[in-house]
């Protein structure tokens, strides 16, 4: 919603000031299907040359989401903890082999099933579950666990950033772009000096017309896609922490309400949940 609100403000405003000042919208709108066309198809052309295709399937992946509001909320992060509690409330009760049968077939595990959300999401669950096994046999102690973790809660971030930075590079060329549509605008107007004023005016209108969207393009419209892309990364990175604190904290001893609460400490104010509201969330799941 914000994204659709934040185009409506930006390009609104922009044009909006054009036409208040007595700006002429026939010249935009005429030379605006070619410009787009030399533009756009020139960048999205070495939009591919540039990436990798797991990179420009990652992008396109990730441009549905960012329609949608942020799904890292404060109930998500509850539901969580909540799930990370029970696991940990079994392992103290009746031992780490009674998750067994859990960690291999969390999809047909009746403590997973009993949170949707995130039993549903993979990426979450093969995190915990991976973890666990590794728990399971011990064979590892915490400090090789908190490092197996860094790892690849690193190789994670940077997979992601990957999309990042390619709709970065995306909106930095553009303006490049529009600067090249307005140059073979201005050869076009210089193979036309016979004309009357009037249409070399409006010829050179058109070309500034490539100038223009480039770089409104850029900063408009890709550049912010790519600020809200690396947004949500962060807060998926986030969440891989908030387990990765819970579950170092129950192997080095502490008692599951403990560990929970090590969790809660590390997420972000606006998603963290008070101490009683956890608490007395973790006691309805029980």
């Amino acid at each position: 919603m914000n994204l659709v609100i934040g185009y409506i403000v930006a390009l609104g405003c922009i044009f909006g000031a054009y036409i208040i000042h007595g700006g002429n919208t026939e010249v935009i709108l005429h030379a605006l299907p070619l410009e787009m066309m030399s533009i756009m198809g020139g960048a999205l052309g070495a939009f591919v040359v540039n990436n990798q295709t797991k990179t420009i399937k990652a992008v396109l992946a990730n441009l549905g989401p960012l329609l949608k509001g942020s799904k890292y909320t404060k109930a998500r992060y509850m539901e969580l903890m909540a799930m990370m509690y029970e696991i940990l409330q079994k392992v103290r009760k009746e031992g780490l082999m009674s998750i067994e049968k859990d960690v291999e077939d969390p999809h047909n595990s009746a403590l997973f099933k009993k949170y949707p959300t995130m039993g549903h999401d993979h990426h979450v669950v093969e995190f915990i579950t991976d973890y666990l096994r590794m728990m399971v046999s011990g064979n590892l102690n915490a400090h090789e666990i908190e490092s197996l973790m860094d790892n690849e809660i690193d190789t994670h971030h940077h997979e992601g950033h990957a999309a990042v930075a390619a709709v970065a590079r995306l909106a930095g060329a553009l303006p490049a772009f529009g600067i090249v549509a307005a140059v073979l605008g201005v050869v076009n107007t210089m193979g036309s000096v016979g004309q009357p004023p009037a249409i070399l005016g409006g010829m050179i209108g058109s070309a500034l017309v490539g100038t223009f969207l480039g770089i409104l393009l850029a900063y408009a419209v890709v550049e912010p896609l790519g600020g809200l892309m690396e947004q949500k990364l962060d807060e998926g990175t986030k969440e891989f922490n908030v387990v990765k604190t819970v579950l170092l904290a129950s192997m080095q001893g502490y008692a599951p309400q403990v560990a929970i609460e090590f969790g809660r400490k590390v997420l972000y104010s606006t998603e963290r949940p008070t101490f009683i509201e956890l608490e007395n969330h973790v006691k309805g799941k029980k």
